[in-house]
């Protein structure tokens, strides 16, 4: 198999997200100097965009062929670096039902049945041959993506989990987070933040990261979400998403699969308490004051699990202070960015190609601080993403379909423990939620949200009335001075960087664009330390922290591939007993 990078074909000639297999052959057959019986297949890898001349937009592939005579096709084009072999991206399971696996053993569970469409409408079976019932099961805190993909690999290989979610089912989530958007009515353990699926499920949806992989543990993630009911095209396009009604789907249908498996998920078991002997854990004791034994912990709450980061530090686990941003979220007519990004002549015919533009821009202020876009959602909406009582904080969320008039980001200033909450490692955590409370008053103590026009921002005056741009925070918006709301090198740096972005995307600084405050969840203010060999907490043995709670991941798909390195972990240290 070959790997054929870089290419490229002109979009006006393709269908909505690829072309035409004939079109594609035509390209690969000039490429490779072949004939058409030389090439047997090919399958397309990855597809992204050249958009750096608007005249001549290109879709650019990554596509994997099998050709005849491959090695005197290679020796023929060495000198082209775009053509190598491919890697070998599948799924290779460690250790199935008590036995660990060397990389010359055929996996007990194939990854061909283990992740099969099949499983959801068959009776599959519950367990797998080897499998020692009587040894303590591998519990895990938390059903968001590191909890989900944590859950499921050890499902595969055979060791049925046991998953304790404090939040309700996806479907009821759903309900109590609109409760909060439409009636101002917050439920603490049901909302953005808690229950199936995760905070993930309340945004874009977007399954793409800057994380190294080397073990292309990505891939698994993207065809186990195929499989349970994301679009194809998201096992190849440079920037896949999925969209929060697409996302509540799937996320059932893998708690089937992992149930199927022998898998357990209780919902509204919050865990109030680790069980640690002698530097083990042993066991976990809940709200209601049931105690769970296990001495296999995956610990993969979020980055919004407030309560359990004391528990935590309280139980001697090892916890320290990391870097997180803060800011506004803001608000454009999704139209100024597609004329920005697209050319202002861009037709429909093109944005039903590329779908909502999108942007990434950074800027390092004057102050020493960075300022960069976060969570940027075309077509979407700024949503309330409080989870505790009396505190205001802002997300972004968009259906797969992106279509909604206004395009939004996170526009936040990196901060440090070293230099901007000092001393105790929940320090970070601490000063969210005075930045929360605080962003609650301004907004008049109704989860509505304290905004401002970003040419008053600019000019350092309250807003006292909208422009053309309709915010579409729900509950509502009350318009103020946002210099309030945040640290005044945070307000400064921002300030600097929106005119330097809008020499980047004209109209960026458009006066009556709107900035909604505060955006502070933008990943865990703590990590808990692990040992990078065992994947288990430093100082508790048995303790596995993963996914973005832990300060091990940022967004869906690399919490994702977190809890499949951390479910790896757990089976080698259960088929090792």
């Amino acid at each position: 198999m070959l790997r054929i990078n870089e290419v490229k074909l002109a979009i006006e000639q393709a269908d909505t997200l690829t072309h035409q297999d004939d079109q594609i052959k035509a390209a690969l057959l000039k490429r490779l100097s072949i004939s058409e019986t030389d090439l047997m297949s090919f399958t397309i890898f990855k597809r992204g965009v050249d958009a750096r001349k608007s005249h001549s937009i290109l879709y650019v592939y990554s596509l994997d062929v099998e050709v005849k005579n491959e090695a005197k096709i290679l020796s023929k084009l060495r000198r082209d670096k775009h053509i190598k072999p491919a890697p070998d991206t599948s799924y290779h399971f460690v250790a199935m039902a008590g036995k660990a696996l060397s990389p010359s053993q055929p996996s007990l569970l194939k990854e061909e049945w283990a992740s099969s469409a099949d499983i959801y409408n068959t009776s599959s079976p519950s367990q797998v041959e080897g499998w020692d019932g009587g040894k303590l099961r591998p519990v895990i805190v938390g059903f968001g993506p590191a909890g989900i993909f944590a859950a499921l690999i050890l499902a595969q290989s055979g060791f049925k989990p046991i998953v304790l979610e404090r939040g309700k089912e996806v479907r009821q989530r759903t309900k109590d987070t609109w409760d909060l958007w439409r009636k101002s009515e917050l439920n603490p353990e049901s909302n953005v933040q808690f229950g199936e699926g995760g905070a993930g499920t309340f945004s874009d949806g977007k399954l793409y990261t800057q994380i190294k992989d080397p073990q292309h543990y990505g891939r698994k993630v993207i065809k186990e979400f195929v499989i349970a009911g994301a679009p194809e095209e998201i096992q190849y396009v440079s920037h896949p998403h999925i969209g929060t009604f697409k996302l509540v789907s799937m996320v059932e249908k893998m708690r089937q699969t992992i149930t199927k498996l022998g898998g357990e998920i209780r919902f509204e078991k919050r865990v109030d308490g680790i069980v640690i002997e002698d530097g083990e854990v042993k066991g976990v004791t809940l709200q209601t004051g049931e105690h769970l034994e296990t001495n296999h912990l995956v610990l993969a709450v979020g980055h919004s699990a407030r309560d359990t980061f004391e528990m935590v530090h309280k139980s001697g686990i090892y916890i320290e202070a990391k870097p997180f941003s803060i800011g506004f979220r803001l608000e454009h007519p999704q139209g100024l960015i597609d004329r920005a990004r697209y050319g202002k002549s861009y037709s429909e015919d093109l944005l039903t190609k590329l779908g909502a533009a999108d942007y990434k821009l950074v800027h390092h202020a004057k102050n020493g601080r960075s300022v960069y876009s976060f969570c940027m959602c075309p077509g979407g909406t700024v949503v309330a993403a409080a989870s505790e009582p009396e505190c205001v904080v802002t997300n972004g969320m968009s259906q797969y379909s992106r279509n909604e008039r206004n395009a939004n980001a996170g526009i936040v200033v990196g901060i440090t423990p070293e230099e901007d909450f000092p001393g105790h490692p929940l320090a970070g955590m601490e000063l969210q939620r005075q930045l929360e409370g605080n962003a609650y008053v301004m907004g008049g103590s109704n989860y509505n949200a304290p905004g401002q026009l970003i040419g008053d921002f600019l000019a350092n005056k309250a807003s006292t009335q909208l422009g053309g741009v309709t915010p579409s925070y729900t509950p509502g918006v009350t318009l103020t001075n946002l210099a309030d709301a945040l640290p005044e090198f945070a307000i400064s740096a921002m300030r600097e960087a929106i005119p330097e972005f809008a020499k980047k995307i004209d109209g960026f600084d458009l006066h009556d664009a709107i900035m909604t405050g505060v955006e502070t969840r933008t990943s865990a203010p703590i990590r808990i330390k692990r040992d990078d060999d065992t994947l288990q907490s430093i100082n508790t043995k048995g303790l596995f922290p993963c996914g973005e709670g832990a300060g091990y991941a940022g967004g869906i798909l690399s919490a994702g591939v977190d809890g499949i390195k951390v479910a790896e972990a757990v089976a080698l240290s259960l088929a090792a007993i």
